[in-house]
């Protein structure tokens, strides 16, 4: 496990950003996908593709999957036979989407350019901008940066530091931590489903709780919004975040779970889901 890390506060500002295309919905690539079709097209092949980009071979065909999925029509064809023994090909069409994405991103970087030297204090509200944008699913949503990555026999732990001290760990698998690039000083985001946190008071001693949930996070109850037999708790943490679960109104009686009460949020490390920005 490594833990030493440049402290991004101390670090000089550079502007960033990114350009994705959309399916509806749905993501059909940014940066890693055009780079790997991309590189299919200059190698012919999905093996050597993926270890030009830093992909597994399983994960390049999964992203080669659900871009031909999302865009309705193949962008990449497997040959099989014939003189040459088969090999991989793009097809028209995601040479022009290749193309198309060059050309806006040369754009959107000039755009990024004189932005950033016209607006004051730019490259962080931009970044926020991104941050703040995510849909998803998950109620519970959190940014921060990897503190630690410890390799197991089958699945990594991944430690991510959050603001107001604290920490939110997952288990994913080694596929993942080299696809999303999770190392020390990353930037990623954690999502937890509203219905994965259990709610817990602690006793009179405040002892730690004895739990197999990895992630414990302590909080003062800011509103319990009730239905018909479920009810909405918000828990402030230190640092402004907001952790938010799905419990019975049964339990929020038994609980004595009113706004300014004290709580833990707990979790299990499995049932965090970890995310970059592309």
């Amino acid at each position: 496990m490594t833990t030493d890390h440049t402290d991004p506060s101390h670090e000089p500002l550079e502007l960033g950003g990114s350009v994705w295309f959309q399916a509806g919905a749905q993501t059909l690539g940014g940066a890693s996908r055009i780079a790997l079709l991309a590189a299919i097209g200059e190698t012919g092949s999905i093996t050597s593709a993926a270890k030009a980009v830093g992909m597994s071979y399983k994960g390049a065909w999964d992203a080669v999957d659900t871009m031909n999925n999302l865009a309705g029509e193949p962008l990449v064809v497997r040959l099989t036979g014939g003189k040459g023994g088969g090999g991989t090909t793009l097809t028209p069409r995601a040479v022009k989407l290749i193309e198309t994405f060059r050309a806006v991103e040369r754009e959107h970087r000039r755009f990024l350019e004189r932005a950033g030297a016209a607006i004051e204090g730019f490259a962080t509200d931009w970044d926020l901008i991104g941050r703040i944008g995510v849909k998803t699913s998950a109620r519970n949503q959190f940014y921060g940066t990897v503190s630690a990555v410890t390799r197991g026999s089958v699945n990594d732990e991944v430690s991510l530091a959050l603001a107001g001290g604290h920490e939110i760990v997952a288990v994913v698998t080694h596929e993942s931590t080299e696809t999303l690039g999770l190392v020390v000083g990353s930037a990623a985001f954690a999502l937890i489903k509203a219905s994965w946190v259990v709610l817990l008071v602690e006793n009179e001693s405040g002892a730690p709780l004895k739990l197999s949930a990895r992630n414990q996070l302590r909080g003062t109850v800011l509103s319990v919004k009730r239905g018909a037999v479920s009810a909405e708790v918000s828990l402030g943490l230190e640092g402004g975040a907001v952790i938010t679960a799905v419990v019975t109104n049964e339990s929020v009686d038994t609980l004595g779970l009113v706004e300014g009460s004290v709580a833990v949020a707990a979790f299990k490390a499995s049932s965090v889901i970890l995310g970059v920005k592309d």
